[in-house]
């Protein structure tokens, strides 16, 4: 008896389908796991972006009011540096001033001293008399 029928091809073809099956079925598995995985990733995610809706609104109006404060400063900042610059140019007057004043008087004063200096050697003369001459 002869057969036509080809018993390790069929053998092959059935056990190659299995493994195929097989390899499908693993790969099924695996995108089934990371199915969930991204489920539960897009929970959380959906959790944090109603926690960050909650906080939008206290943390920009806190940015408001720090940028408010930071233009605040800003302004005093500018208005004191021109005060500075006023003061400094005050400061450098008043140098001009006080020494053109001390060129000025210092010439006066030592005139000053000088005629202090003949008057008080002037009455005591008057009060003394000439230099090795007593009074009788």
């Amino acid at each position: 008896m002869t057969s036509d029928v080809n018993v390790p091809y069929w053998i092959f073809s059935i056990g190659a389908g299995l493994g195929v099956l097989l390899i499908g079925l693993g790969i099924f598995v695996v995108c089934q796991a990371l199915a969930g995985t991204f489920r539960r990733l897009n929970g959380t995610l959906d959790e944090v972006d109603r926690q960050i809706a909650a906080l939008s609104a206290p943390v920009a109006a806190t940015l408001g009011h720090v940028g408010g404060i930071a233009d605040s400063a800003d302004s005093a900042v500018a208005r004191l540096t021109g005060v500075v610059a006023v003061l400094e140019n005050v400061a450098g007057a008043v140098g001009k001033t006080t020494s053109l004043a001390g060129e000025a008087l210092s010439p006066a004063i030592v005139n000053v001293g000088a005629a202090l200096t003949g008057v008080t050697a002037g009455l005591r003369r008057l009060v003394n008399g000439k230099r090795g001459e007593s009074h009788e």
